[in-house]
């Protein structure tokens, strides 16, 4: 007599939140989505990151993203608002311009995720309409002396994030120059100095 093939168990079906799980703690689940976007975002870029793994990484149902932010989109773009809230606590214009560049600088070390995230939006395109950069502080400080006069203030902000991004986009060229690992205090106490010193000589 022929035996039965074992049935494969049923599939679950996702369901959608109910309302007493959308209330529980709503703020700490929007802090783990967010945070979870951040890593998927970084490691993958916009187009390739996908809903489900950000839902996976902050161990939450996937609904709730749309729920909370409306979609990836959504996400995406309160990541955004996120770090331009956080620039505000960085650019202070009251620092000498030096000092203002470490300070984005130690930003980028203490975490790496949004200069990746601007790399891949620079190699990919995003969904984020961002607004022209305002140069009227380097202009200011360049009035004031701190920038040379027969430079494109435009230029130099070009070079000043190009500073800060590289060893995070470049990590196998700070291996080949610098004989250490990029995130090694070695290599961001000197690289932090040179750069002072870099940014101080374009006075």
């Amino acid at each position: 007599m022929k035996e039965k093939a074992p049935q494969a168990p049923p599939k679950k079906t996702r369901r959608a939140p109910a309302p007493a799980e959308r209330k529980i703690d709503p703020e700490r689940s929007r802090r783990l989505l967010l945070d979870a976007a951040m890593d998927e975002f970084a490691e993958k870029g916009f187009a390739g990151a996908r809903v489900q793994d950000i839902a996976d990484r902050a161990g939450l149902n996937k609904q709730l993203i749309s729920y909370y932010f409306g979609g990836k989109e959504g996400l995406y773009h309160e990541l955004h608002q996120q770090w331009l809230r956080r620039e505000e606590t960085i650019a202070d214009p009251a620092l000498p311009l030096d000092e203002l560049i470490v300070r984005y600088l130690d930003a980028a070390f203490a975490d790496p995720r949004p200069t990746r995230l601007n790399l891949w939006h620079g190699l990919t395109g995003g969904v984020v309409e961002q607004d022209p950069e305002d140069l009227s502080g380097l202009r200011r400080r360049q009035a004031d002396g701190e920038l040379a006069d027969d430079l494109d203030p435009a230029a130099a902000l070009l070079l000043f994030i190009s500073m800060v991004s590289a060893p995070t986009a470049l990590p196998h060229l700070v291996r080949q120059l610098f004989g250490v690992e990029p995130d090694s205090p070695e290599f961001r106490e000197r690289y932090t100095e040179q750069v002072r010193r870099i940014v101080r000589h374009l006075a």
